[in-house]
């Protein structure tokens, strides 16, 4: 791979959830030491960096990102030595680290917290975003990310904390110099350490309005207007920047917040980061299941407007998101690799979420005991207390939720898929004798030669792209330079027509890959889930 400013144009990405990973000493959680041991495995899928969910101390209210020491590995995970280890053995086998970021908020349990709740005039105070009230008069109506309102009520100083997610999780003050430097330096220290970049979350909300902001609308950004990308956050990302440019850090910004058409100034060469994620293209229908239709639409949107300049983060999966198999697809494995090829070719970083790759599906929760995510036990909770009866309330918590992208990692068919030898932190998908490593090898193999592709043609890592078909609710269809992309994203026949696109197939097409051998035509029908990628001989 070219070492150049923009290496990770050919790169893909490998996101690991630590807890759930792979245990070598039997708690039942994933640790640092089962990272280290399936680095081979990462490698060998051809990758070329990973992405390690939060490994710092936390008391996991939500699942680490709730960090009570920046600068501490949380002993569940292991040590600092582990973290350095597997540093340096990733690096040794070529392959880049990147963790989480989390500074918009901390733990309530972080020093800084404890010393800030002691009084009004305590040097950490003014760390956080206080505000007076009382026990029925909030400072304002907003309302959190999680549901509620985003004050806490603290009696003892008679004023109220923010926080756009948890009560756990107070929203650090970004307005105060003395915090920037303290998470500067902490930024340092850890690319000091060897980390090779960020994954930067809930990034966009560090700038809020102020707290007398009414919120015009509830279209866009709704309720949460008042801190999602707000203006003022810029001069906060350029002092960042300075520090990631600095280091040459790898850096991925959860913006949510940030339009398509404003994505661009984030990520072009002279932007804050060098890639974004986007929310948007996780379509849902009004029962909740995955709406094709509308997940394809939001990615060409996505790549028009950041076709000229900035780069995007593509991924179908990650540990907030479901299983795609069962959003987007069928369950079946013909349309997880339809749905890897569609996503894997277009202009952007790909990410790929542990598990992906061989095809993991949502569990099949049936009792509240099985759930771990805090915020959805409550509302489940909730639910009873509203009369709807177990089986549904556990339903609607459950269904398509990230809950079911945190399950064990199936490694094997032995008992408890190879994932630990102990009682599991969270139940392991029943269906692990089928679905595992060392049974999905073909679906492995299809995003092996979908990562070798990125890597060694330039007109997917770099090239254009234009879509066809942009209205059929099934197909995605796109063509990058001298490559031409098909995928039928449904359980229908699709009948395409290239006489009435830019497309001669009176060219000599070459099929690259392919659900079975076919020939590019001006006319030709899709089966269900099939994926056709053709290049054109030159």
């Amino acid at each position: 791979m070219k070492k150049t400013k923009t290496w990770f144009h050919q790169a893909v990405g490998y996101q690991i959830y630590p807890k759930s990973f792979f245990d070598t000493n039997g708690d039942g959680l994933g640790d640092l030491q089962g990272i280290i041991q399936k680095l081979t495995y990462i490698k060998n899928l051809g990758v070329d960096f990973l992405w390690i969910n939060p490994v710092f101390k936390s008391p996991q209210v939500d699942g680490g990102y709730d960090i009570a020491d920046y600068y501490a590995i949380d002993e569940m995970f292991g040590n600092m030595d582990d973290f350095k280890i597997l540093l340096k053995e990733a690096h040794r086998l070529g392959l880049k680290v990147i963790t989480d970021l989390v500074v918009n908020h901390t733990s309530d349990q972080h020093p800084w917290f404890v010393e800030s709740k002691k009084s009004k005039d305590n040097p950490y105070r003014d760390y956080y975003l206080w505000a007076d009230a009382t026990p029925n008069q909030m400072p304002n109506d907003w309302i959190s990310f999680f549901g509620g309102s985003t004050w806490t009520y603290d009696e003892q100083t008679e004023q109220a904390y923010f926080h756009v997610f948890a009560k756990e999780q107070p929203d650090l003050n970004w307005k105060n110099p003395k915090l920037r430097d303290e998470i500067y330096n902490m930024v340092r220290w850890w690319l000091e350490l060897g980390l090779d970049g960020f994954r930067l979350d809930a990034i966009s909300h560090l700038q809020k309005e102020d707290w007398n902001f009414k919120i015009k609308s509830w279209k866009g950004n709704g309720p949460w207007q008042p801190f999602m990308n707000v203006s003022g956050i810029e001069s906060y990302m350029h002092e960042l920047k300075a520090i990631f440019d600095k280091y040459g850090a790898l850096t991925v910004g959860e913006a949510s917040g940030v339009l398509s058409t404003e994505a661009p100034d984030w990520t072009d060469e002279n932007g804050y980061i060098n890639m974004i994620f986007e929310l948007e293209h996780n379509a849902r229908d009004k029962k909740g299941n995955g709406y094709v239709y509308g997940m394809k639409k939001t990615l060409i949107k996505w790549q028009k407007d950041m076709l000229e300049r900035g780069w995007n983060a593509l991924y179908l999966e990650n540990h907030d998101q479901a299983r795609l198999i069962d959003v987007f697809g069928d369950g079946s494995l013909e349309s997880a690799k339809a749905l890897a090829v569609a996503y894997m070719l277009l202009r952007g970083t790909p990410f790929i979420y542990q598990g992906q790759e061989i095809g993991m599906h949502d569990f099949p929760f049936n009792d509240v005991t099985q759930m771990r995510a805090e915020e959805l036990i409550r509302q489940y909770d909730q639910l009873i207390e509203n009369g709807v009866k177990e089986e549904l309330a556990i339903k609607q918590m459950t269904h398509h939720s990230r809950e079911n992208a945190r399950t064990p990692m199936q490694w094997n068919d032995s008992p408890l898929a190879g994932f630990t030898q102990g009682s599991p932190w969270m139940d392991v998908n029943p269906d692990y004798p089928l679905v595992n490593v060392e049974k999905e090898t073909e679906l492995i193999e299809l995003y092996r030669e979908l990562i070798q592709l990125r890597h060694q043609e330039e007109a997917i890592s770099e090239g254009s792209i234009e879509f066809f078909f942009e209205r059929h609710l099934q197909v995605f269809a796109y063509q990058r330079n001298e490559f031409i992309i098909l995928a039928n994203l449904g359980k229908k026949k699709a009948h395409l027509n290239f006489e009435k696109t830019a497309v001669s197939t009176d060219n000599q097409f070459e099929q690259v890959l392919g659900t079975r051998p076919r020939q590019l035509r001006s006319k030709m029908d899709l089966e269900p889930w099939e994926y056709q990628v053709f290049k054109l001989n030159k």
